[in-house]
């Protein structure tokens, strides 16, 4: 992905300043989540340094910088193998070591299925000539999965009004625990052959 930015430093004759070095040394090492883009993964390389300028009643320089990074932004109906996280009501969640926010819904699951509340595993119900063979989703198992949608939210910093509207005092805002939506969500199925835990289809 190609991209530019901005950055401000401390103004250095003959060169950019010590800011805007250690801005592109952040760049280099923090995950974030571009709206419609993806998850940015690690600064590439820099193409361009435009020229630095120092507006009227700012010391520092402003130099803008012209960069490429590599973004994961799997493609629809891509498949990949992850690790299930942990499993709950709304489905499998699976991460991939460096994404989390990954589900697969309970209709996405291998059919029938059920969800086991003592376990808190989902439990696909696989059908033999002997009965019904239960195959636990095990925390930490290896799994095969097809993307199948992407959401993404907006989580830019909202203007006053909309932080007045959630200023403390709110009886339970806090104490209530909300749950912090993801950025970048994927959505995925298992419920085609040969996808699900591996060692289901190694066996």
């Amino acid at each position: 992905v190609i991209g530019s930015r901005e950055l401000e430093g401390k103004a250095a004759k003959g060169g950019i300043g010590l800011g805007v070095t250690s801005e592109i040394y952040l760049l280099e090492r923090v995950l974030r989540v571009v709206y419609q883009v993806g998850l940015c993964i690690c600064l590439y390389d820099i193409t361009k340094l435009e020229d630095s300028y120092i507006f009227p009643g700012d010391g520092a320089s402003h130099t803008k910088v012209h960069f490429r990074y590599v973004v994961f932004h799997p493609f629809l109906d891509e498949i990949l193998v992850g690790k299930i996280k942990y499993c709950s009501q709304e489905g499998v969640h699976v991460s991939l070591g460096f994404f989390d926010d990954i589900v697969i819904p309970p209709e996405s699951l291998q059919q029938p299925a059920k969800f086991d509340e003592a376990e808190q595993v989902w439990v696909w119900e696989y059908e033999t000539d002997e009965g019904a063979h239960d195959l636990y989703m095990d925390q930490g198992e290896d799994i095969r999965f097809r993307v199948t949608d992407e959401v993404f939210l907006d989580t830019s910093p909202t203007g006053p009004s909309a932080a007045a509207t959630d200023t403390p005092g709110a009886p339970g805002a806090e104490e209530g625990g909300q749950k912090k939506e993801a950025p970048y969500t994927l959505l995925g199925t298992i419920s085609e052959p040969g996808l699900g835990l591996l060692s289901w289809w190694n066996s």
